[in-house]
């Protein structure tokens, strides 16, 4: 796609992922950058520095007939009436995640975009990210036989950002920080379940206003368990991802790690070699005899965030279906909001899936 045809975007909100946007769209194949809005004088002049213009209001912004794409990259509370008040301005929207605080602000956002008729979606970035890509790969395929439990993690040892994102009036916590992430990609691994209830409680060690981690597990039909866990007090971190099923297990500790899966071979060993401890023998946790089991290691996929921002202007042209659609942000959202329940109650939740 030549300069000249690229869709222009705007992107309302210049902190840290409104900046990661206008990088990622200063270097797009298919958007070109507009310029920001930020109400703070001071990242303004930054993107003034960075060569990049600077309107003077959201209204502004909003009238320039020039902008095809509005992003949304503003603290929580706002993504709404600001997402709304794009559409009826006659803008497609990109809305960062969490895509609101409700399932009713997400309806009425839906709607807007429906009555305008402007698309609307939510930058689920981390559908990219490559141990997810991995994982993904690992359950499509069957590598492990019938899985039998998921667990992802993010552990951290800062605590919770000492910005908005630690306030409740505008929508702060890890659960909608992190776990509007990890909840979806669990969606997008187990793409063939119904989830039957839920269970989540929040911690509160650093920050007693909101949630700065949360333990999440989900129950799916069929005997399968997901966890999902955040934490930002956590000083020795656990594997991203350990996923376990009938044939084998999986691994990945780390980002940056390919992903180890190991089946089993034979189940029926025999001459099993006890392990003995200070206290006792056991031959049932005794380690296999390695010839029992074959390893292999997936390698780190080949990904392109940039394939976000192609899907999206080649669904405004009609050439394709969005990758990140309202049903898909709507089941995150109302699993968000179950959780805070279960929480709130300190009891599962019978969840009915949408």
């Amino acid at each position: 796609m030549s300069n000249n045809t690229k869709k222009r975007a705007a992107v309302v909100g210049y902190g840290s992922m409104g900046s990661w946007h206008i990088r990622h769209i200063q270097s797009s194949d298919v958007v070109q950058p507009a310029g920001i809005y930020d109400i703070r004088s001071e990242r303004c002049a930054l993107a003034s520095e960075n060569h990049i213009h600077v309107y003077s209001s959201l209204e502004e912004l909003l009238a320039d007939n020039t902008v095809d794409i509005v992003v949304i990259a503003t603290p929580n509370d706002l993504h709404k009436p600001q997402t709304i008040a794009a559409l009826s301005a006659g803008k497609h929207v990109i809305c960062e995640k969490p895509v609101t605080v409700s399932s009713a602000d997400l309806k009425d956002m839906i709607d807007a975009s429906t009555k305008y008729q402007r698309l609307f979606t939510v930058h689920q970035n981390r559908r990219w990210d490559c141990d997810y890509l991995m994982i993904k790969q690992v359950y499509a395929e069957g590598l492990l036989g019938e899985v039998t439990s998921i667990e992802s993690r993010i552990h951290g040892s800062r605590g919770i950002p000492g910005d908005w994102r630690g306030q409740r009036e505008h929508g702060g916590g890890m659960l909608l920080d992190w776990g509007v992430h990890l909840i979806d990609q669990m969606l997008g691994i187990v793409f063939d379940r119904r989830i039957e209830r839920l269970y989540c409680r929040l911690s509160h060690i650093t920050n007693h206003e909101v949630d700065d981690g949360f333990r999440l597990e989900l129950y799916f039909e069929g005997g399968l368990v997901a966890l999902i866990e955040v934490g930002t007090s956590n000083f020795i971190s656990m594997p991203r991802f350990y996923i376990t099923g009938t044939d084998g297990s999986a691994i990945i500790g780390d980002w940056r790690d390919e992903c180890r899966v190991v089946s089993c071979r034979n189940r029926d060993e025999q001459n099993v070699t006890p392990v003995i401890t200070a206290a006792g023998i056991t031959r049932t946790m005794a380690p296999r005899d390695e010839r029992t089991l074959a390893e292999r290691f997936i390698p780190r996929p080949e990904s392109d965030v940039h394939n976000f921002y192609r899907n999206f202007v080649a669904a405004i042209d009609g050439r394709e279906k969005q990758i990140v659609t309202h049903p898909q942000v709507m089941r995150v959202m109302k699993i968000m909001e179950a959780a805070f329940e279960s929480d709130r109650l300190r009891r599962p939740i019978d969840f009915s899936d949408c």
